[in-house]
């Protein structure tokens, strides 16, 4: 296990900054998930800390040795990639243990390594079959084998179950969450898939645009996001945002709706409210704070999403629990969970809760 630390990192190519200023703590033991959009940096960061790029300036140090220039194989990590990367000739026993062949290592020793982190991933009745022999999501047990077989200070994950269907997905990732909990091993994770980050993360880092938008527990991060890009990356369905104008309590909305914010700060500053699809209520026409026409609504079974066009505003999106029972083309009421409303300013900025 393993401490790392990033300090002023950043990465160049040529004048193309691609991340700058990175400063991240991770501790020993921890599960850290590395979010963003396509192109913010979040896997050139990860394999800056594996070795495989190069740091522009800053430094990087694994517990408290500066690991900038160490060679990717002495730095004791080991690295799951998207792509399985297995050798097709070999079976799952050498594809697992090849590392400590090609370190010379006793056969016996191999033995029992492979053996006991077969046992782990649930492998044991597979160990003589070649990978073409595999499904997708035993295919990438072996690779996370081939990782634990080294018994790494850490693991870093990009994107490993990318390439699974959605059931699988669930499964490897249930698998991934017992492999940290029985290890206790530090663990970097890449992903874009918000369930991965939300449901494996000790912390979740959002990155965008090369720099660290906000650092912190999934819920903090549902719950209190610093600025608009968190509070529209972390949830799905997506926040829904409403322009508005500040006022001394609260804030006016253009169709002339007032929503009193007792437990935020200046409101004065407020451009734009945010409110999550599960923090709207469906109340009866002429209640509550709006009213919209529903336009497209799906039913999945466990919730309801009604799609609605709010007169004076437009689209909103509205999530309930259960069979809500409610039509395209009704006209319905819906009440903001002021206690839930975040607001933003010409930043883009979240001001903050009241003391």
């Amino acid at each position: 296990m393993a401490r790392i630390e990033l300090r002023d990192v950043a990465k160049r190519y040529g004048a193309v900054a691609v991340l700058r200023d990175i400063n991240l703590d991770i501790q020993d033991g921890e599960f850290i998930v590395l979010v963003g959009p396509s192109g913010c940096g979040k896997s050139t960061l990860l394999r800056m800390i594996a070795g495989l790029e190069p740091i522009t300036s800053g430094d990087f140090e694994i517990d408290g040795q500066r690991m900038n220039d160490v060679r990717p194989r002495d730095r004791d990590i080991a690295m799951v990639f998207q792509s399985y990367a297995l050798y097709p000739h070999m079976d799952v026993a050498r594809n697992m243990g090849f590392s400590m062949e090609i370190r010379k290592d006793p056969a016996e020793a191999r033995r029992s390594r492979v053996a006991k982190a077969a046992e782990t991933l649930g492998l044991s009745s597979l160990v003589d079959r070649l990978p073409k022999a595999l499904s997708g999501g035993q295919r990438q047990r072996v690779a996370m084998g081939r990782a634990i077989i080294r018994d790494p200070r850490a693991f870093l994950f990009d994107e490993p179950l990318s390439n699974l269907d959605a059931a699988l997905r669930v499964e490897m990732r249930l698998e991934i969450a017992r492999l940290h909990k029985q290890l206790g091993a530090t663990m970097i994770y890449v992903t874009h898939d918000q369930v991965e980050a939300l449901t494996l993360a000790d912390r979740i880092v959002v990155l965008n645009g090369g720099d660290i938008q906000q650092v912190g527990s999934p819920l903090e991060l549902y719950e209190r996001p610093a600025n608009k890009f968190v509070a529209q990356f972390i949830g799905s369905p997506t926040m829904n945002i409403l322009p508005v104008s500040g006022a001394a309590s609260g804030v006016m909305a253009s169709n002339g709706m007032m929503l009193t914010l007792d437990h935020l700060q200046d409101t004065a500053a407020a451009v734009e409210l945010g409110i999550r699809p599960e923090h709207l209520d469906v109340v009866e026409p002429g209640e509550g704070h709006l009213t919209a026409v529903a336009d497209v609504v799906e039913r999945l079974g466990s919730d309801t999403n009604i799609y609605a066009k709010v007169d004076g505003i437009g689209p909103l999106m509205i999530r309930k629990h259960g069979n809500v029972p409610v039509r395209s083309g009704e006209r319905l009421g819906l009440r903001l969970q002021a206690q839930n409303a975040h607001i933003f300013d010409d930043r883009g900025i979240a001001l903050r809760p009241a003391a």
